[in-house]
C-alpha cells in the first residue's frame, strides 16, 4: 500500500512514471533519429505499417507489390529524415512517400494487373470444415473481408485511394486532401463515387447468393423427410 505523504510526492512520482512511460512523439524519435538512434525507427514502422501498406494497397492494388513499395518508401524517408522541416506532420510527411514510391511503381507497371479468377468474381467459396461456432465466426469473417477486399481492389485508383484513406484509415476529408494535393471538395465527390461502386459490386455478387439464403438441403434435408416418413409409417402401423 503507498501512503502519500502531505506534500503530494508519491502522486509526484507516479506522473512522472507516467509521463517516462509515454510513447515519444513522431518529431521526438525524428530528432532521436538524426542523431544517431536508428533503432527507434522500429517504432516509426510499427506506428505506421497499417496505414502505409493500405495506401500502397490501394495504388498497385496487389499484396506483394504494396509491401515492396512500402519497404522502399521507408528507406526513403529514412534516407531522408533530415529534410523533415516540420510544415505538415510527419505522419502527412511519410504518407507522401509511401503514395509516390506505390504511384511510380504503378507507373513502371503500366498500369493494374489483370485481376486472377479469383479477384475477378467471387470464386470458389472455401471449404470450411466442421468446427465449433466461435471458429465458422471467424471463417465468415473471413469471407466477408475478402469479398470486400476484392471489391475495393476493383475500384478505380483515385476513387480507391480516397476510400482508403477516408473510410478504413478514417482521416478527415482535410487531412486526405492534404496528402493527396487535392481540394476537399473532390475528396467528398470520390469518396461518394467509390461508395456507390461498392455497393454496386457487392450486391452484384451478393444477388447470385440470393436464392440459395435460408436453403433446406442435404443432410438436414434428408433427414427431416426421414423422419417425416417414420413417423407416419409408425402411425399407420
Amino acid at each position: 500500500m503507498v501512503v502519500t505523504s502531505f506534500n503530494g510526492t508519491a502522486a509526484s512520482d507516479a506522473a512522472a512514471n507516467s509521463r517516462r512511460e509515454a510513447p515519444p512523439s513522431d518529431e521526438e524519435v525524428v530528432r532521436r533519429l538524426c542523431a544517431g538512434e536508428a533503432r527507434l525507427f522500429e517504432v516509426i514502422l510499427r506506428r505506421y505499417n497499417q496505414r502505409l501498406y493500405r495506401v500502397a494497397r490501394a495504388i498497385v492494388a496487389d499484396d506483394d507489390e504494396a509491401q515492396d513499395a512500402l519497404q522502399s518508401a521507408y528507406l526513403r524517408a529514412y534516407t531522408h529524415l533530415a529534410q523533415f522541416d516540420g510544415r505538415s506532420s510527419f505522419a502527412t510527411w511519410l504518407t507522401r512517400i509511401a503514395i509516390n514510391e506505390a504511384r511510380a511503381r504503378a507507373r513502371l507497371r503500366g498500369g493494374q494487373r489483370p485481376l486472377d479468377a479469383s479477384q475477378a468474381g467471387m470464386g470458389t467459396a472455401p471449404e470450411i470444415a466442421e468446427t465449433a461456432p466461435a471458429a465458422e465466426d471467424q471463417a465468415l469473417l473471413g469471407e466477408i473481408r475478402q469479398l470486400l477486399e476484392r471489391a475495393i481492389s476493383q475500384l478505380p485508383e483515385p476513387f480507391r485511394l480516397v476510400f482508403i484513406l477516408r473510410d478504413v484509415e478514417q482521416l478527415s476529408g482535410a487531412e486526405a486532401a492534404a496528402l493527396l494535393d487535392i481540394r476537399e471538395p473532390t475528396v467528398k465527390t470520390r469518396l461518394h463515387r467509390a461508395r456507390g461502386l461498392l455497393r454496386k459490386q457487392l450486391s452484384e455478387r451478393l444477388g447470385a447468393f440470393v436464392p440459395h439464403a435460408f436453403e433446406f438441403a442435404g443432410a438436414r434435408c434428408d433427414g427431416l423427410v426421414a423422419a417425416v416418413m417414420g413417423e407416419i409409417a409408425r402411425r399407420k402401423a
